[in-house]
């Protein structure tokens, strides 16, 4: 989740506007997310915004719903993290 949000972002960084930085990060987890194993790319939600503590970088985030992994049935009676799986890349848009 970490290594496509990074990739989307980096992607992303070639859009104009938050529109099309969106389309962008959108369309890259679309094609790659379904080669990493147990990853199913209908069951993520993508975001871009702004980054909060500056306005000259901007942070793709990824939301995964892993409801369905077999984790949560092998391991059942032991403490589990959120089915929701959430994971965030921020990038500078250019210059120093």
């Amino acid at each position: 989740m970490q290594q496509l949000a990074a990739d989307a972002t980096r992607t992303a960084l070639a859009g104009i506007d938050p529109p099309e930085r969106l389309a962008l990060a959108t369309s890259y987890i679309r094609k790659n997310a379904a080669k990493y194993s147990l990853i199913d790319p209908e069951k993520m939600q993508v975001n871009v915004d702004n980054a909060q503590s500056d306005p000259n970088q901007f942070t793709v985030t990824i939301q995964y719903d892993a409801e369905n992994l077999p984790i949560w049935n092998l391991m059942t009676g032991l403490p589990l993290p959120d089915t929701i799986i959430t994971r965030a890349s921020t990038i500078r848009l250019g210059g120093i």
